[in-house]
């Protein structure tokens, strides 16, 4: 098994400090998990608005938002409206080819600003694309899940957020959420001192997001928003994780996609010409993209660098 340790890059978006896992120094996906950002986490002041983006597309990809802690309020091009809270997840599918798109806004709310009473003013949350298999016809859709999976053993809680897994004691538990590759998504929140396994399985690409940290692998200890790669997995295995009470990490893992991965600004493909065009449609207003119900911003698609490799 190899193993590849990954530093974050820091940026602001929407008015929070997010950390970027991935795409990171021309490292491939971990599966179809092509984008790895970690949000906060973030306390806002009484005049502070949160997180605030604009109204912005999405092609060839799903969206995938796990709330650790805030709420965040979803709008999009289909209609949907939607609140996402503590431990629950939004899914949104652009669908696949020329023809489909989606766009959408996302904003903190509190609880005088449309969320609620117990509304956190800040925000904990890790938000992930999923590359969809463009050898597949997918249509547009949106999915919210209040209740995953969840459960507790070696000190720790773990929740489900997609996917199929089979502790190390071989209790096995499945997701509800939405997949067109197989996917691995487990939140891991240490409550004690302890030492967890993790089965890693053949034929997955992983990774190790670090949301909290005090985590300690193979006698190296890792800070929050490092992630530690696993490829070329051949055989089912079990790793051990040492961590303080209160770390928290991201087991992410899938199988990896028979494509390229070409990403820019808000948009996947396997190719520069459809990535070229989804910016001059974005930024032409076509009816693709569809219209979101919001006063936020419209942001602008910004062009293609120069020597961008299709």
């Amino acid at each position: 098994m190899k193993t590849v340790i990954l530093d974050p890059r820091l940026a602001d978006v929407g008015g929070i400090p997010i950390a970027r896992l991935l795409p990171n120094k021309g490292k491939e996906p971990i599966g179809a998990w092509c984008f790895m950002d970690h949000a906060g986490p973030a306390e806002f002041g009484d005049e502070e608005e949160g997180m605030q983006v604009g109204r912005h597309p999405h092609i060839n990809l799903q969206t995938f938002s796990w709330m650790i802690e805030g709420e965040v309020l979803h709008k999009d091009s289909l209609g949907n409206e939607k609140v996402i809270t503590k431990n629950q997840v939004n899914v949104m599918t652009a669908g696949t080819g020329n023809d489909q798109g989606i766009s959408h806004t996302e904003q903190s709310v509190f609880p005088d600003t449309g969320g609620s009473a117990e509304a956190w003013r800040g925000m904990n949350m890790v938000q992930l694309w999923i590359a969809l298999p463009l050898d597949q016809k997918i249509e547009r859709n949106f999915h919210h899940y209040p209740e995953l999976p969840s459960w507790k053993e070696q000190g720790a809680e773990y929740v489900l957020t997609t996917g199929n897994y089979t502790t190390s004691e071989g209790k096995s538990y499945s997701a509800p959420t939405i997949q067109y590759s197989k996917l691995i998504g487990l939140d891991v929140h240490l409550v004690e001192d302890t030492e967890v396994s993790l089965v890693l399985e053949p034929g997955f690409e992983y990774g190790i997001l670090m949301v909290v940290d005090g985590i300690e692998y193979q006698g190296k200890n890792y800070e929050q928003n490092q992630l530690i790669r696993f490829d070329d997995i051949s055989q089912k295995m079990v790793i051990s994780v040492k961590g303080h009470k209160g770390a928290r990490f991201m087991l992410l893992g899938g199988e990896p996609l028979n494509q390229k991965v070409l990403l820019w600004w808000n948009f996947v493909a396997d190719n520069k010409q459809d990535i070229e065009q989804a910016i001059i449609d974005w930024n032409n207003h076509h009816p693709r993209f569809g219209e979101v119900d919001s006063e936020l911003k419209r942001l602008e698609a910004p062009a293609l660098p120069e020597g961008f490799k299709g």
